[in-house]
This record gives C-alpha cells, sequence and structure tokens, in this order.
C-alpha cells in the first residue's frame, strides 16, 4: 500500500509540475530556426574576433583560423550556426569544399589594409559572388577594423 501512495503522490506531482508550467511558464520555449553561414575574408580580417564577440567569447587570445571552426551564435530568434574559413593563400583554395548547404555568407575585409592586400580581398569575393553554391544567396560584406587610423570608408571600400 505504501508503494501504491507514492506511486500516486509521483503521478499526481508530475501533473501539477506540468500543469505549472503550462500556465505560468507558457510551456517550453518553440525551437528557434537553425541557419548555416559560412564567413569568409583574408587572413587578419578579423573573423575570428567577430565570431568571438558575437558569442560573448573572451577576445583575449585570439589565434587565427587554420582550415575552419564551427561556431553557433545564438539571438533571439534564430540561430546561425557560421563556419569560419582559414584566409591564408594556402587555405583560401578550399574554401568552395565547404560551401555547401550555406544559406547565407559573411565576407569580412580589412578597411585597413593595404591596397594589394584589397585588391586580393576583392578578387576573392567576386569569386565567391560567382560560386555556383553561393550567387544567389544574401551576402553580409563587413568592413571591419574601421577604428584604425587607416581604415576606408565604405564608399572607398
Amino acid at each position: 500500500q505504501k508503494r501504491k501512495l507514492t506511486s500516486s503522490f509521483c503521478f499526481c506531482f508530475a501533473l501539477s509540475w506540468q500543469c505549472f508550467r503550462a500556465l505560468c511558464c507558457k510551456g517550453p520555449p518553440p525551437p528557434r530556426p537553425e541557419y548555416d553561414l559560412v564567413c569568409i575574408g583574408l587572413s587578419g580580417s578579423g573573423k575570428t574576433s567577430l565570431l568571438s564577440q558575437l558569442c560573448s567569447e573572451s577576445a583575449e587570445n585570439i589565434v587565427s583560423t587554420t582550415g575552419f571552426s564551427i561556431k553557433a551564435v545564438p539571438f533571439q530568434n534564430a540561430i546561425l550556426n557560421v563556419k569560419e574559413l582559414g584566409g591564408a593563400d594556402n587555405i583560401r583554395k578550399y574554401w568552395s569544399r565547404y560551401y555547401q548547404g550555406s544559406q547565407g555568407v559573411i565576407f569580412v575585409l580589412d578597411s585597413a589594409s593595404s591596397e594589394d592586400d584589397l585588391e586580393t580581398a576583392r578578387n576573392e569575393l567576386h569569386s565567391a559572388l560567382q560560386h555556383p553554391q553561393l550567387c544567389t544567396l544574401p551576402f553580409l560584406i563587413l568592413a571591419n577594423h574601421q577604428d584604425k587610423p587607416a581604415a576606408r570608408s565604405v564608399q572607398e571600400v
């Protein structure tokens, strides 16, 4: 009989808890949609720093990405799964292998970089814009390092 009372109590408690959650908390929050993005740009443009900032991670000890890394960036209404690709010369030729399944592109460029680096970034951007897996996707072009004295304006970029 003790076992019967205990199981009845557990059942009533569980039912009460479910009712409490439904009335007071309006149930579990709805799942947030997830979007897969690719983040590209030359080495040193600030891709890793940007994603660390968006994820509220410490900006200390940031190391350039060799290869790729994936970060989930939470927002109130969605989660962005961002695949950051390293921007070194020997890695850029492999970027296209990671484009499949992307739903958007973040292209980060250093607005304070040299003319040569800016030209290289321009060529990489045009290549990405023409790639069959990216050409129909939304692009965000982020002119980073606007706080540096040598930074170019948006119009100059």
